[in-house]
């Protein structure tokens, strides 16, 4: 495996009308966190630094081009609807939770997000063209993430998978159970224990 030394993001830079429509998706995030449980209650008051600015982040790191971008376990819209605001590419929603998934379908609609397709349904249960991207975030660990992006990217797609203090052991678990890939290494601006990987070429030995 090729693996990189961690080095800073670049940084982050989104328009106005981006900004307007992230605006947006916060406010109607709050509506409908009163009636279902999108975000813990103790982090509504730093939604911007905790949920936003943590998906924003990932940004800089999609590959240019218009390959499909698909959020694994996309919840309340971290980082997928993020992302989606700033990106002129096929974003999929992957929550099989009906009433989030009701919310980020409702968000898409709101904000005039055309290429955003929300799927209801189980990760094991999604069939989808190769992707470009695939991300997710506080979702599970890398040895249960990684047969999922090896078998929806494209063979030269690459997965970013935020990961917290647990990165280095999961990284580890990964590899003794046989997987492999090239692995680039970042700092998380919003989390001094996170690190952001950008993962390629994933595959599993002997497959």
């Amino acid at each position: 495996m090729k693996r990189m030394l961690t080095v800073d993001l670049p940084p982050v830079e989104v328009s106005r009308e981006t900004a307007g429509r992230l605006d947006g998706f916060l406010e109607l995030l709050l509506r409908w966190n009163s009636r279902i449980n999108l975000v813990s209650g103790k982090d509504l008051g730093t939604l911007r630094e905790r949920h936003l600015a943590d998906s924003l982040q990932l940004l800089p790191l999609v590959p240019a081009g218009k390959g499909a971008l698909v959020d694994l376990g996309s919840g309340g819209g971290f980082p997928g609807m993020v992302l989606a605001a700033a990106l002129e590419r096929p974003v999929h929603l992957v929550e099989s939770d009906r009433r989030k998934a009701a919310f980020l379908q409702a968000a898409a609609a709101e904000l005039g997000l055309s290429h955003v397709a929300v799927h209801p349904v189980r990760i094991e249960a999604l069939r989808l063209p190769p992707a470009a991207v695939v991300t997710a975030r506080a979702l599970a660990p890398l040895a249960v993430l990684l047969p999922w992006a090896a078998t929806l990217l494209a063979p030269e797609g690459v997965a970013l998978f935020p990961k917290g203090r647990a990165a280095a052991e999961e990284l580890a678990a990964a590899e003794a159970a046989g997987w492999t890939m090239s692995v680039e290494q970042f700092k998380s601006k919003t989390d001094p224990n996170a690190i952001l990987f950008r993962m390629s070429g994933i595959r599993r030995a002997g497959a």
